[in-house]
């Protein structure tokens, strides 16, 4: 008799550890183990995802074309307020681009940049390259990466709403710059 009641006992603590286990395990805003899902009832008996993830990552990316195309073109309007969303920040830093002079840029050229900006808008150190067309001479490069920098300071300081500021300062932003324009070549009749 005592067995049973010893195996009984020993069965239900058991058991309530492991939920409690459970609990704490779910509970926890840290999981110990990734991506721990549970199936869902009903018709979907695939794994319940409780949270979407951010649309952007860690690092906020965006194109910027020289020439936009029509359907774009609205995403490169100056917004005449204090920026609050990601979507008036990229807004502003495409409407900020000045190409180099068409006599000394290249066609299809990239480049990409990476920066961060402070609380108060302004760059926290200058802008890294991070990409740039293969096969472009130093003039080049150092031609696009002048104008880069040119545009960025012309911009700068952003004007950010105190909770924008407070979201964005110290997060990596890359750009992509993209010279799509059509360039006469030398020697070319008109």
């Amino acid at each position: 008799m005592w067995r049973c009641i010893l195996i009984l006992l020993l069965v239900t603590v058991t058991s309530v550890s492991a939920d409690a286990r459970y609990r704490h395990f779910h509970s926890t805003p840290y999981f110990y183990e990734p991506f721990s899902y549970e199936p869902c009832g009903g018709p979907f008996q695939g794994p319940c995802i409780t949270e979407i993830p951010f649309p952007f990552g860690e690092t906020l990316q965006v194109t910027v074309e020289t020439v936009p195309s029509q359907a774009d073109s609205a995403k490169y309007q100056k917004p005449d307020h204090d920026l609050d969303t990601i979507s008036d920040l990229f807004a502003q830093l495409r409407s900020c681009w000045s190409p180099p002079t068409a006599d000394s840029a290249r066609e299809g050229m990239q480049m990409s940049v990476r920066f961060s900006l402070n609380r108060s808008g302004s760059l926290i150190g200058p802008p890294r390259l991070t990409f740039a067309t293969a096969g472009a001479s130093t003039d080049t490069r150092t031609t696009y990466l002048d104008a880069i920098n040119a545009s960025l300071n012309a911009c700068l300081p952003l004007k950010l709403t105190d909770g924008f500021a407070g979201a964005l300062a110290g997060r990596p932003i890359a750009i992509r710059y993209v010279d799509n324009r059509e360039l006469k070549k030398p020697g070319a009749q008109q």
